[in-house]
């Protein structure tokens, strides 16, 4: 009796935050919390603004921190009958951690770790945001093709390092001195800064180098980059696709409705209505027959006198 009575309570705790949580008032609220404590920490960066408003600063803090810890705490009591789908979804992990952070001593003591939790509290925006929620998410299906794009990103650029530091070690030492700094030259020419620089000084070493640096930004400037881009977009297409299939559940596939069978044609239901008058006709003339042959008897019976 009590486990039951302790079931509907939770059901009732859960239905009636559920309804708060999803609620737009719900969410604005918490948006434009998210939005404040971006401008309270960014009032924070000005030493003028800190010595003139610090215990009023102070007091904000920990308006903000009460006011996430409610919303979290309202968040876990929507999940009160099923906790379990709380610690499914990513988000209700990354909010509760930044607001418990909040409250570990080792971490409070530490100002810089306290500042890039309060400054996590801004990314929480994106929660509340569907399409930065889905770039997001991209971003994160694009890291196992960001890890290939960079395998193949080194390999070029040791090659072109080693070409560059070959050919051109004695003469230009500042760009191609060694390993390292031909690597960092070529990473720059990548962006295509200082392009224009590096052309003339190899021009001034030999008039082969044009070909040295024209392949280079063919494969570093646009395959490379072009390449990535297209592993970006390729995971922000199925990001995006994933996020509607959550607003829009598949349905299951509804019975096609009977098809009504088409009349048969006029023709067709004339015979049809002249045989059913044949047959009629020839029951009514055997019905006809048969009634004086038995109103008469059988042959040589006699009626009693």
């Amino acid at each position: 009796m009590a486990d039951a009575r302790t079931t509907r309570l939770t059901t009732r705790l859960a239905a009636r935050a559920s309804r708060a949580v999803d609620s737009p008032h719900f969410t604005r609220a918490v948006f434009v919390l998210i939005a404040a404590n971006a401008v309270l920490l960014g009032a924070e960066t000005y030493g003028g603004v800190v010595a003139a408003w610090l215990p009023l600063l102070k007091t904000a803090e920990y308006l903000f921190l009460a006011a996430f810890t409610a919303e979290i705490l309202l968040r876990l009591a929507a999940h009160a009958d099923r906790p379990a789908a709380f610690f499914r979804d990513p988000w209700n992990l990354f909010d509760l951690a930044v607001v418990t952070g909040a409250f570990l001593p080792f971490l409070r003591e530490n100002t810089t770790v306290l500042r890039l939790l309060r400054l996590a509290r801004v990314l929480r925006a994106a929660r509340f945001l569907p399409q930065l929620r889905v770039v997001i998410v991209a971003v994160g299906k694009s890291l196992p093709g960001t890890l290939s794009f960079l395998l193949v990103g080194g390999l070029l650029l040791y090659v072109y390092a080693m070409v560059g530091w070959t050919f051109f070690a004695d003469d230009d030492p500042e760009h191609f001195g060694s390993l390292g700094r031909a690597a960092l030259t070529l990473f720059l020419l990548i962006t295509l800064d200082g392009l224009g620089d590096a052309v003339r000084t190899g021009l001034e070493i030999s008039r082969w180098t044009i070909l040295y640096f024209a392949s280079f930004v063919l494969f570093g400037s646009f395959l490379l980059v072009n390449l990535l881009i297209g592993v970006v977009i390729g995971s922000l297409d199925e990001a995006r696709r994933e996020a509607e299939d959550d607003r829009d559940p598949p349905r299951p596939p509804s019975v096609p409705a009977a098809v009504p069978a088409e009349p048969p044609p006029l023709p067709l239901l004339r015979a049809r209505i002249a045989a059913a008058r044949t047959a009629l006709d020839e029951a009514e003339r055997a019905l006809t027959q048969a009634a004086p042959a038995s109103a008469t008897g059988p042959p040589g019976e006699r009626v009693a006198g």
